[in-house]
This record gives structure tokens, C-alpha cells and sequence, in this order.
């Protein structure tokens, strides 16, 4: 086998470890990349480097950023008594891009999935609730996916709460979002208007 050929091989290994690539598509990328120039080709390897060294989650809610803080927590315009919890980054871009939540989120970096083995401590469930102990907060909207993971993350987030409600604001709310989305959905799936509503349409959970 030539240099190349090992070196093309070794590449499309590479993509096939990527989520939703399989040996066709990691091929098709492979041969893609070889035809291009070589300039566009080092600005994607130079893209991806970028970003492994200069983006980080945020000291705070764990968002994506290339600072110490992200946008939404370093902007002095957010509700910093209003708090929504997300599995990911793309969720919380998703119900920014409505224009209809001005408050503050805690990313948890995933959901729980004991098949994953998957549990509260792979998550950021923990800083959650020191954030949730200070005492700034008033509603607390549970936005994890409407799925089976992620109704379970939620129900095992609000039993935490619940056991230390005594040490919690009384007027403090558990809320979460409206069921107009689909079950089994994802949220960076859901159009703009329909995530407007889940917002708008949030439910207090007892």
C-alpha cells in the first residue's frame, strides 16, 4: 500500500469516528478534501486547531466561549434571577435565536443515559446546584429535550431540588417548557415560533 493510500485510509478512519459518518460519507468527505486547493483544505485544518486551543466552556454555565465568561453571562442586560437548563450548546443557541428568553442558562453537557453509562457526575449537574444554592434565582426552567434521557435528567435534577427545598428560596419555581414540542424531539430541530411558545407556554412542576 502507497504513502498516499495509508494516509487517505487513515483520514477517512478519522471521519468515520465522527457522529452520523459512516464509510460512504467519510469516503466522499476524503476525496472531497483531496480535490480541493490545498490552501481551502489548510483553512479547515487550521479552522479545527483554532478552535481545539482558543474555545472553552464557560466558567459559569458551561456555554461555549473563547473568554472566561460567555456572551449571554457577561451581557448586564439578562434577567440573572430567571435560569434555564439545557443538555447542549446548540440548545441554548436554539431559544436564543427566538428572541424570546432574556435570562441566564446552565448547560449540562449532555443528558443522563445509563446505557452510555452516563451518569450525574459525567454532567455539570453538580455546579447546577451550587449556582441554584445562591439564592439569586426565582424560576428555574427545566429546558432538557423532550425525550425519555431527557425528561429523566430533568425529573432527577428537580428531586435534587426538592430534597433541599428547605435551604431554598420559598418563592423559587421549577418550570418546564411548553409540551407543543414533539416528543423525541431536539430542540435545535424546533422552529423559531414553536420554541417561542414552549417558552411562553412553560408549566410550573409540583
Amino acid at each position: 500500500m502507497s504513502e498516499i493510500t495509508e494516509s487517505v485510509t487513515r483520514m477517512m478512519q478519522e471521519f468515520e469516528k465522527l457522529p452520523g459518518l459512516g464509510r460512504k460519507s467519510a469516503e466522499r468527505i476524503a476525496y472531497h478534501l483531496l480535490k480541493i486547493d490545498k490552501d481551502e483544505a489548510f483553512a479547515l485544518a487550521d479552522s479545527i486547531r483554532t478552535v481545539k486551543e482558543n474555545v472553552r466552556y464557560c466558567e459559569h454555565c458551561f456555554n461555549l466561549t473563547e473568554n472566561e465568561l460567555c456572551d449571554v453571562c457577561r451581557n448586564p442586560q439578562r434577567r440573572l434571577n430567571l435560569l434555564c437548563v439545557v443538555e447542549q450548546p446548540r440548545d441554548l443557541i436554539a431559544l436564543e435565536q427566538t428572541g424570546h428568553y432574556d435570562g441566564l442558562y446552565h448547560v449540562l453537557l449532555g443528558r443522563l443515559s445509563p446505557l452510555d453509562t452516563v451518569g450525574p457526575k459525567q454532567l455539570t449537574i453538580d455546579a447546577l446546584i451550587e449556582r441554584i444554592k445562591s439564592g439569586t434565582f426565582s424560576e428555574i426552567i427545566m429546558g432538557t429535550n423532550p425525550t425519555v434521557e431527557g425528561d429523566s435528567t430533568a425529573v432527577y435534577i428537580i428531586k435534587e431540588l426538592e430534597a433541599m427545598r428547605p435551604s431554598l428560596p420559598q418563592e423559587l419555581k421549577i418550570t418546564r417548557l411548553a409540551r407543543g414540542l414533539t416528543t423525541g424531539s431536539d430542540l435545535q430541530f424546533a422552529n423559531n415560533e414553536m420554541l417561542a411558545d414552549a417558552l411562553s407556554g412553560r408549566q410550573e412542576l409540583r
